[in-house]
């Protein structure tokens, strides 16, 4: 029986790995100025790939966010690909396959963590 498919609980490795992250963006992150090409930033692209993709394939797309933040990219929205979705170009343009609806774009005035 297909139907909607279920969330994937995170793995404690997952977990794990993104422990770090998370502490970065309540203690140091707060202490700098936003300067994110992208949203999300890197340190929330992060913790979502790795949530959403597991302790493999998550910072594997993480370290590929960040070497794409440069002055060359474009930026904008990048949300980390789902199962079978292209990852984005090398320039940071992110496919209109993979931008998100229009009920999940940033919030004005969100929260920002670098």
């Amino acid at each position: 029986m297909s139907g909607p498919r279920q969330p994937r609980s995170v793995g404690w490795v997952a977990r794990l790995i993104t422990l770090p992250i998370v502490a970065y963006q309540k203690v140091i992150s707060p202490w700098f100025p936003q300067q994110c090409r992208f949203y999300p930033s890197c340190s929330n692209y992060a913790v979502q790939a790795i949530r959403e993709r597991g302790a493999l394939i998550g910072p594997v797309l993480a370290g590929y966010r960040v070497l794409r933040c440069n002055p060359w990219a474009r930026g904008g929205v990048d949300v980390p690909p789902h199962r079978g979705q292209r990852w984005p170009s090398w320039d940071g343009v992110v496919a209109p396959s993979n931008l998100p609806g229009p009920d999940s774009s940033p919030p004005s005035g969100a929260e920002h963590n670098s």
